[in-house]
């Protein structure tokens, strides 16, 4: 039984949640062509959080190789915290290597597919496994603007670089950064989940029939925001909104989605627009179902500018200026979202070129 291992990089929910959707497909071909598959999940994000993109049995294994960026909300970095996790995987390289080395081994791990954390291109390396790399950025591009503010990022990113020179390919997603570092580039398109319930269904749980054009989804991120200004709300009685976030106060107009099986896909088949932070699961869906995005900027997180253009591009759109946001006028919502400046649409078969290539390698 072919067996193939997922590693997910350790940041927010967004890496995880793409991975997973990848996931769900690859297990979908391989039913299809009747192709036994044991499929092992190597992320510490939480079991719940997969189970509700990738259902059926899989081996969620609990590792960690990278720390993406720590924060303590989803725009909140604390960079030098980063940087000392980061110094000491590195420092521990071979340790963490000959020891999951070993598990691939153990495991008879054919394939590794690695979104993106860079030390496991080479524990596939050591195992003799082949490794295949897939996002919209590399880690080094989000730490080397950093050198300006402390040179040992320049250290880590140039390790990064290395490690990553071991991976076999790389499927690039839109909304992407050179990745420079990366083998063997592969441009693939969209990824992300298909929505799960019908709208009747999602209107009758809000208790509301307020048109698509008046409904509006808040999404800003697995680890959310500290202070979301909720009262702006108040400026649009006749609107409905849609959060994830268990503690935002109780408004007329704004329903909290409790379910944990549920996710922001989900519901924005109801919507006309998505509010959000720079994300690229967020976007990538959004895009998917042909929903306009209105985010608010981030400083600082090389990625974020990728994504705000990209999004500029090939959807309808508004740019927030995050301090307009947090100061609670959010007129904007009632303006008419801005055209995309380019007219091509983006290719949507990205986690679908992603399985047929790993079945297509599985069954060799």
């Amino acid at each position: 039984m072919p067996t193939l291992y997922i590693a997910v990089t350790n940041h927010g929910f967004g890496h995880a949640t793409r991975a997973a959707s990848i996931a769900a497909e690859i297990r979908r071909c391989c039913e299809a062509k009747g192709v036994p598959l044991t499929l092992i999940m190597a992320t510490k994000s939480p079991k719940w959080l997969l189970d509700s993109y990738l259902k059926g049995d899989y081996l969620h294994r609990p590792v960690r190789f990278d720390v993406g960026v720590l924060q303590s909300d989803s725009l909140t970095m604390d960079k030098p915290a980063t940087l000392a996790a980061m110094q000491r995987i590195q420092a521990d390289q071979e340790a963490l290597i000959a020891e999951e080395a070993a598990f691939l081994q153990s495991a008879g791990v054919d394939l590794v597919l690695a979104d993106i954390p860079p030390l496991m291109a080479k524990i596939a390396h050591h195992a003799g496994v082949p490794c295949w790399m897939m996002g919209n950025f590399g880690w080094d591009f989000i730490y080397r603007p950093w050198v300006q503010e402390n040179r040992a990022f320049g250290a880590i990113a140039d390790w990064i670089g290395e490690c990553c020179s071991h991976a076999e390919k790389t499927f690039r997603m839109p909304f992407h950064a050179p990745m420079s570092s990366m083998p063997n580039v592969i441009d693939i398109g969209l990824t992300g989940g298909t929505p799960t319930y019908g709208e009747a269904y999602l209107r009758s749980l809000m208790k509301s029939d307020t048109p698509s054009s008046h409904t509006v989804l808040l999404t800003f991120g697995g680890l959310g925001l500290s202070t979301i200004p909720y009262q702006a709300l108040n400026q649009f009685p006749d609107w409905q909104f849609i959060t994830f976030d268990r503690d935002a106060p109780n408004l007329p107009n704004l329903y909290r989605v409790m379910d944990q099986s549920m996710r922001p896909v989900d519901w924005m088949i109801v919507c006309d627009r998505i509010f959000s932070k720079p994300g690229y699961s967020t976007f990538a869906e959004a895009c998917l179902l042909d929903k306009g995005v209105i985010t608010i900027t981030r400083e600082g997180f090389a990625e974020a500018q990728i994504l705000i253009d990209g999004i500029q591009d090939y959807a309808p759109h508004r740019i927030v200026d995050v301090q307009s946001f947090f100061d609670g006028d959010w007129s904007f919502l009632v303006e008419d979202l801005l055209p995309p400046r380019k007219t091509e649409q983006l290719d949507k078969t990205g986690k679908e070129t992603v399985a047929n290539a790993v079945l297509e390698r599985l069954r060799k």
